[in-house]
């Protein structure tokens, strides 16, 4: 089966959510945490608070809803925006398994889960959402959401064999539920590939382009496959996706190629033929003109034991700075 554009992308990032630790609380409380997750996913499991995410306006959250913090520094939450934060820090540190017994009408529990990504292409995903998305469990669509959460709480109070594995497995079909709800909200998401995923016109032309990168395709059969004129296709995809059609095709087709040289041995002039290129100049100048260095570089500089001339010295390289540290260019 070929796999759709949303499993590609993810796949392409590697992303795994996982239960991180759970958080319960009564009475009138605020509390400050510090986040060093690029990505978390948060749900309630009782009760409702409110959640400060830097210095963004307050949300509210209750009981089943689901929200994503994409490169947050800060996060508060409380009963009332206007209650001094202690430091989350500070509190003892709880077990998920914590969050079995109800506290009473005043508690709120909580999970935490953090989302991990592959470091060398978190970007493609952080790019496609706002810093805060809330999920709300108000629309049918979000049952599954709504069960997932269910789920969750009910492994880590039974505590049966398997209810780490099972939560993990629970929490990463979560982050796809709230992923699917973002593309029924465009208000949801950014410009990008997760806007341009949802939209239902422009969806089968991205299809084609997911399918076949290799394909040299053109703006007339796109617009054709999208049922719109090529004016017509290629302003509304400009609109929703932030770039044109064949700049998009380009960009995935990179994206491809940098996941390739990161994790095989393939020669430069296969997966050039494999993505579309007439030839292996022409597929480093397009990987240049992207990514800022050669494709020879990116491998170098990411995946030094599968390279033959190795990693180098830091510096010798634009992907590399003066401590070793890869510093990726999207």
């Amino acid at each position: 089966m070929t796999p759709d554009p949303l499993t590609q992308m993810l796949t392409l990032v590697k992303a795994r959510c996982t239960l991180a630790g759970g958080f319960r609380a009564h009475g009138e409380w605020s509390y400050r945490f510090q986040e060093s997750t690029v990505v978390k996913l948060n749900a309630i499991v009782r009760g409702s608070c409110w959640l400060i995410a830097d210095s963004a306006s307050p949300v509210r959250l209750k009981a089943g809803d689901a929200v994503v913090l994409n490169r947050v520094r800060s996060v508060v939450l409380c009963t009332s925006p206007d209650l001094r934060p202690a430091e989350g820090a500070d509190r003892p540190a709880q077990a998920v398994g914590d969050l079995a017994s109800d506290g009473g009408p005043d508690e709120v529990a909580l999970i935490g889960c953090h989302v991990e990504l592959d470091a060398a292409a978190d970007e493609v995903f952080t790019s496609a959402l706002p810093a805060v998305t809330h999920v709300g469990p108000s629309s049918s669509e979000a049952a599954e959401m709504r069960r997932l959460i269910e789920r969750i709480g009910q492994e880590t109070a039974g505590m049966r064999p398997g209810a780490g594995f099972a939560a993990d497995q629970h929490a990463q079909l979560l982050l796809l539920e709230v992923l699917r709800l973002c593309l029924d909200d465009e208000n949801l998401t950014r410009r990008g590939w997760l806007r341009l995923f949802a939209d239902q016109h422009l969806r089968p032309a991205v299809a084609l382009m997911h399918q076949e990168p290799s394909r040299r395709w053109s703006l007339p059969e796109l617009a054709a496959a999208a049922g719109m004129s090529r004016s017509h296709f290629a302003h509304r995809f400009r609109e929703v996706a932030g770039e044109p059609p064949l700049t998009y095709l380009t960009h995935f087709r990179i994206h491809l190629a940098k996941q390739a040289l990161r994790e095989s041995d393939t020669t430069l002039a296969v997966l050039a033929a494999r993505l579309g290129y007439a030839s292996e100049s022409s597929f480093s100048h397009a990987f240049a003109r992207t990514t800022g260095f050669t494709p020879g570089g990116y491998r170098r500089a990411t995946n030094p034991s599968r390279s033959r001339s190795g990693a180098g010295r830091p510096g010798e390289d634009p992907a590399v700075d003066r401590q070793g540290v890869v510093r990726l260019r999207e």
